[in-house]
């Protein structure tokens, strides 16, 4: 394998990682939560309690998916070249 091709596949594991990474937080969320909502029920028959953990975790869980669309998107990419070209814009200069 070149090293283009090895790099293009360790980048791909990489990305490929990261949406399991959701897809799993998300799925345990789900799995978690479901069972905190019938113990919940169980107990007294009204759903009281079980909201708040599921709140609280689906905010975590929301900014995982943000970080991992984020980090995919290619902004922090650009973002770095933009900052590399102001920078050697002003070594030229200085």
């Amino acid at each position: 394998m070149s090293d283009t091709e090895t790099g293009l596949r360790e980048e791909a594991e990489r990305r490929a990682q990261a949406r399991m990474s959701v897809r799993v937080h998300a799925f345990v969320y789900v799995l978690v939560n479901a069972g905190l909502l019938a113990l919940d029920y169980l107990t007294d028959g009204r759903f009281d309690w079980a909201w708040w953990p599921m709140l609280g975790w689906g905010i975590g869980l929301l900014a995982h998916f943000i970080s991992v669309s984020y980090a995919l998107s290619g902004a922090h990419d650009r973002a770095v070249a933009r900052e590399l070209e102001l920078l050697r814009q002003r070594q030229r200069k200085g």
